[in-house]
């Protein structure tokens, strides 16, 4: 396969890794939706995507891992491997985790390549009124420990690729916003023409 001398090294390795879009914000703000959504768009678009939800690595791969600053940057640590392992065998990847500290996604973002950061904003008091669980509520009463945005930081990212804002924006309009950025950084991988709908 050739490739014209002009496309940059980055288009080259999309269009034969997968990207890393890792999907960072609290707690609430949308991350699943999104992830969810945005695969389900790559697919359409013939491309192989694998979510990789911070509540099922929880469940799988970081079980017995708790909420220490360390435990955490572990379990980042873990879902960013995984990342870069399917990334360079040909797979999108779409990390939905909190990933609540700035040097760990930094770190990351430098070990994979095609690793696009994206901040899912939502202030607290959205997610404490999306918050089905109840989990906001208990952190708030002092009930859990270490939790982010109330008794644990999270650090915004400062130079995230793409951001988006969930209290001002539907979830078709963040998806066709991320899908459009990947189209326009990686355009050999991710050509902007519609998919095929039946």
């Amino acid at each position: 396969m050739s490739y014209d001398t002009n496309t940059s090294r980055a288009e080259t390795s999309a269009h034969t890794r997968g990207v890393t879009l890792w999907l960072t914000g609290l707690s609430g703000a949308g991350k699943s939706t999104l992830a969810r959504a945005v695969a389900r768009e790559l697919a359409e678009r013939g491309r192989r995507v694998e979510v990789l939800d911070g509540d099922d690595v929880r469940q799988h791969l970081s079980k017995g891992l708790g909420f220490s600053r360390a435990d955490r940057d572990t379990n980042i640590r873990r879902i960013g491997y995984v990342a870069r392992l399917l990334s360079r065998n040909g797979v999108d990847v779409i990390s939905a985790a909190i990933s609540p500290y700035r040097d760990v996604r930094d770190e990351l973002r430098a070990q994979i390549p095609g690793f696009v950061e994206v901040y899912v904003k939502a202030s607290l008091d959205t997610c404490v009124a999306r918050d089905v669980k109840g989990l906001y509520r208990r952190a708030l009463a002092g009930e859990i420990p270490n939790f982010t945005g109330v008794s644990d930081p999270y650090e915004e990212p400062l130079a995230p690729h793409l951001v988006i804002d969930t209290e001002r924006e539907t979830v078709a309009e963040s998806t066709a916003r991320v899908v459009q950025y990947l189209a326009e950084r990686f355009p050999l991988a991710f050509p902007l023409a519609e998919p095929a709908r039946e």
